[in-house]
């Protein structure tokens, strides 16, 4: 039967099932395209919506512990989930505080429709190109990183369009996968995370009409939208990496155990430990500062949750490769798995903002400065 279930209660039971296959789909590029018929019957897709729209009316702290179980079965499928749930978080802090999102919201509750997001490779600039026409636009562009592209409903991205009145402006809009000119590129062939089906979505003079524009934007200029964005995204995004690493280190501690007399095995599993608490402690502290999408943007809040997502990202790989190393030449083997937990965590990095666009935007704010002004 079609029923909603307590998230942690539900992860137990899917979990297993999802990591059945796990190491075949990673070595053949294959999406997980059957654990989404899992996820929509049990109507995950829409458990943040409010129950009064239709939907599960889940907490975004408990969608965070939600993604991070699920990756020590699935990380592929954690994270592409967790690109769909960024942009249903958006779109409820926007209700909550008088802008639009209600709409959006209700389409998910109503058909289980699957977000698609392209706004973080996008950044500042945008890409493609915009022509405008009778009552819309016309779009043409390739957009990356489409994650869970394969099982889409509507794609949600930008472009940029020289407004002959207000120059370059970047503009926001959502279109249906079935929307004439929108498809899909299988070029997903990646170090990790393989089965997340981050293909290239291609627009090719796709029309958007005028109410179809949910936001104008300078291009090139830091607009508050991110200090939303970036909020509600980057904890649902570094969870599933968060629990990645925690399968890698269980991994690890397992192998080492069977060499107990070898006088490394201790402080291996020290610094192991010490790795894997830190990116712990720096996921929990950006959920705190999500706090259930009860928070006032601000530049501050941004720039707080940027650093923590550095470190999470650099103490997850720190934590995989120490759990490698921990293990011994057994983990080495693919068959020990660990190797797929290593590869799938080297995508943390790519996440906005890579480190040293984050050590900038950071250090520029501290000083009075626009953080995004003048970087490369």
């Amino acid at each position: 039967m079609t029923r909603f279930l307590d998230l942690q209660a539900l992860v137990q039971i899917i979990g297993p099932r999802f990591a059945e296959g796990a190491a075949e789909r990673d070595h053949n590029d294959v999406f997980v395209a059957s654990h989404y018929d899992v996820l929509k019957k049990h109507k995950v897709f829409s458990a943040l919506v409010p129950a009064e729209f239709g939907g599960g009316g889940v907490r975004h702290g408990a969608m965070c512990a939600f993604l991070r179980n699920l990756a020590h079965d699935c990380p592929s499928t954690a994270l592409a989930l967790s690109m769909h749930q960024h942009l249903v978080a958006a779109a409820l802090y926007h209700h909550r505080n008088g802008r639009p999102g209600q709409k959006l919201l209700e389409r998910v509750a109503a058909s289980e429709t699957v977000l698609i997001s392209t706004g973080a490779n996008d950044w500042m600039d945008s890409n493609g190109t915009v022509e405008r026409t009778d009552g819309g636009f016309r779009v043409s562009a390739r957009k990356p990183f489409g994650s869970g592209s394969p099982k889409g409903d509507l794609l949600l991205t930008s472009a940029p369009f020289g407004d002959p009145k207000e120059g370059w402006q970047v503009l926001h809009f959502a279109v249906p996968f079935n929307a004439h000119g929108v498809s899909l590129t299988d070029d997903w062939r990646a170090l990790g995370m393989r089965a997340s089906g981050s293909h290239t979505v291609i627009l090719d003079r796709v029309f958007v009409p005028d109410d179809a524009i949910a936001l104008r934007r300078p291009r090139g200029q830091f607009h508050p939208a991110w200090n939303v964005i970036l909020t509600v995204a980057l904890p649902l995004i570094m969870s599933p990496y968060v629990g990645a690493a925690e399968a890698a280190a269980e991994i690890g501690q397992a192998q080492a155990r069977k060499r107990q007399s070898d006088p490394t095995v201790p402080y291996l599993i020290g610094e192991l430990t010490n790795a894997l608490t830190t990116a712990q402690l720096a996921l929990d502290d950006m959920v705190r500062l999500a706090n259930d999408l009860d928070f006032a943007m601000s530049l501050d809040l941004t720039s707080a949750m940027l650093v923590r997502k550095t470190i999470v990202a650099e103490h997850v790989l720190a934590t995989v490769e120490k759990a490698l190393e921990t293990a011994g030449g057994s983990g080495f083997y693919r068959s020990a798995a660990l190797e797929r937990f290593v590869r799938d965590a080297h995508g943390a990095q790519f996440h906005p903002l890579s480190t040293k666009r984050q050590c900038y935007f950071t250090g520029r704010f501290a000083l009075g400065l626009d953080p995004i002004a003048d970087a490369a």
